[in-house]
This record gives C-alpha cells, structure tokens and sequence, in this order.
C-alpha cells in the first residue's frame, strides 16, 4: 500500500518529537552502540571529500571523525538534537554548519554536495526511499553517498526476533530494526562501489546513478 505525502510527515512528525524528548539523554543511552560502530564511522568517513553534506547529524556525533580538509554541513529535524550537535562542535572547535531541516525535503540545490552522509539515519526516518532520493539529488555526479545503516537480519529466526524488537524500538526510540536498507538504497538511485558487509551493519560506499540519454527526470516525466 502506498502512503500519502500527508501519513509521511504525520509519522516524521512524532519522530521529531520523540527525539526532542530524548535530546538530553540520548549520548547516554547510546553509548554502548556508540562503542560497536565508532570504527565502522572513522573508516567510513575517512572517504569524504570537498564539499559534506550530513543528514540526520544528531547530536553531532561524528563531527570528530571527518578529515581537517573538508566543509560539512549537517541538517536534523530535531531542534534539540540540533543544540547539543552545536555544542559539541564548539568543544571540537569545528566549523560545521549546522541547520535544521527534514531529510525527506532538502533546501539545497541538485549537485551541491562533494558528498552526502547519512549514519543510522534511515532506520528512523518516515520514508528512507524519499530520503535517499534527496541525498542523490544533492551529490554532484561522480561524488560520494557514504552511509552506515543496520539492516534486518537474514536468518529466519533472527529476522523474526528483529521483527518483534521494532514493536519496542519504534514506541520508545523512533527506529526501526528490521528495514531492507540495503534495497531501499539500491533502488532508490544509488549505485553501490563498495559495500561492508558485519553482522546486521552495512558500511555503504555509493555514487548517484548515471541518468542514461534521453531518460525522464523527475521533473519531465512525473512523480
């Protein structure tokens, strides 16, 4: 069944505000997965180049681990998320402009971005298609979209119990533990040149896919 543009920001709505709640607590109750994926971070985000985009920046939890060299942007919907990424790039003495703003709809041009970033970002978002699909938008051709995202598990029965763990992370946290995320980037316009494979993690290496000649863009062939 197809959602409505209206279910979608209803649902990214109550995400936001969840995440409002939970700003003040939330490095706390996420450290010990802080603790598993602080390698996978530092080696993705090795990879980013020029010009950075960050979605869903948090609490600014990786501002540390980007190269000196490049100029990051970083949008989240949550405004209280927003002031303690700012504070933490004060404390790092980073540069980082950071904006509010909803991954679903970006405020910026089509190929603005060096690269485009997105850490565990789609798991908890209303739509990860649509997001995807902006972070294509953005990323010049030829440049990077670098995520870390877990995914559902493909064993029946640990699928299964990922399954009943979103009843729960969805309720208390706004995520979802049982995504498709690998698919959903692939369809969604990304063409993968490198992918992680560790447990439920995904460390993904992407590029946006060539349009071929004389193919519809959005904007000449309909949404």
């Amino acid at each position: 069944m197809t959602r409505s543009g209206l279910d979608i920001r209803v649902e990214q709505a109550a995400v936001t505000r969840r995440y409002d709640r939970l700003a003040w607590l939330y490095d706390v109750y996420n450290a010990p997965m802080e603790l598993g994926t602080r390698g996978k971070r530092r080696r993705l985000l090795r990879e980013a180049r020029g010009s950075v985009l960050e979605i869903g920046v948090g609490t600014g939890r990786n501002l540390g681990y980007y190269p000196g060299s490049v100029e990051i942007t970083g949008v989240d919907a949550s405004p209280h998320m927003l002031a303690r990424a700012k504070r933490r790039a004060l404390r790092l003495d980073s540069r980082a402009a950071l904006l509010e703003g909803d991954a679903h709809g970006l405020a910026f041009e089509d190929g603005e971005f060096d690269t485009t970033v997105g850490t565990c970002v789609l798991c908890s978002v209303a739509d990860p298609a649509a997001v995807v699909r902006e972070m294509v938008r953005v990323t010049r051709p030829g440049g990077a979209i670098l995520l870390l995202e877990h995914v559902r598990p493909r064993s029946r029965m640990l699928g299964w119990f990922s399954d009943l763990a979103t009843v729960l992370t969805r309720r208390l946290f706004g995520f979802r533990a049982n995504r498709g995320t690998e698919e959903t980037v692939a369809a969604a316009g990304v063409e993968i040149v490198g992918i992680r494979r560790v447990g439920i993690w995904r460390e993904i290496i992407g590029r946006p896919k060539a349009i071929a000649a004389g193919a519809p863009t959005d904007s000449e062939g309909g949404r």
